[in-house]
């Protein structure tokens, strides 16, 4: 089976900053492990399924150790489908801008979808909750308009990184490397390329932390 990488594409700008440090990272992963395939998921351009009632019935029937049914049972089957794309891949790349100090909608909805009990997390009385995609790295590739570094102001608007880290360890990831481009909206474009210049060369030599692909 060959490595797989799954790369979610948050920004529906395929120049934006976050794309091109995507682009850069995953050109330079495939130069040093040619055997890896990817697949991109542009989640504005995907046909992510709505998470309506029928979904959040199916889902309340399966935490009570219940089959869904009807409505409800077909509104799963997508929810699986999803989460089955996700679960098949041995690294999982996500690149994104930030909007409105957090993250972009159709990501939100993306991960909505994806979070669900028995699917990529359990409950386990008297232990608590358990990731169950576990195995393999993740990769963060951030772009946002401001300035958000850690021990300032700012830090305190910053709801995209720590809600994606948040949540990919909430469903079992251990692994998670990110790179960060920032000040994209300066005033001067110098600024903006230098600083994506920066975090292009961060991401490119993240690759050689990555040891021969393992597959999940």
């Amino acid at each position: 089976m060959p490595h797989r990488i799954l790369h979610i594409q948050a920004s529906p700008r395929m120049e934006s900053y976050s794309s091109r440090l995507a682009k850069a990272f995953l050109d330079a992963y495939a130069l040093a492990h040619p055997q890896s395939g990817l697949e991109t998921l542009n989640v504005f351009l995907a046909d992510l399924p709505p998470f309506e009632a029928p979904a959040a019935a199916a889902k309340y029937a399966v935490m009570e150790g219940q089959e869904p049914a009807n409505e409800a049972q077909r509104a799963w089957k997508e929810v699986i489908r999803v989460a089955d794309q996700f679960k098949e891949a041995n690294m999982l790349v996500i690149s994104s801008p930030m909007w409105n100090f957090g993250i972009p909608y159709k990501l939100k909805q993306y991960i909505d979808i994806l979070v669900q009990p028995g699917l990529t997390f359990q409950y386990i009385p008297g232990e608590g909750y358990k990731g169950l995609v576990t195995g393999r790295p993740a990769v963060l590739l951030l772009a946002r308009g401001g300035e958000y570094p850690p021990d300032t102001a700012g830090e305190k608007f910053d709801m995209q990184k720590p809600y994606l880290e948040m949540i990919l360890r909430f469903i079992g990831f251990t692994d998670i490397r990110t790179v960060i481009t920032e000040n994209t909206l300066a005033s001067s474009p110098d600024v903006a390329e230098t600083n994506i210049t920066d975090a292009i060369t961060q991401a490119t030599e993240l690759v050689k932390q990555f040891a021969e692909p393992q597959h999940v």
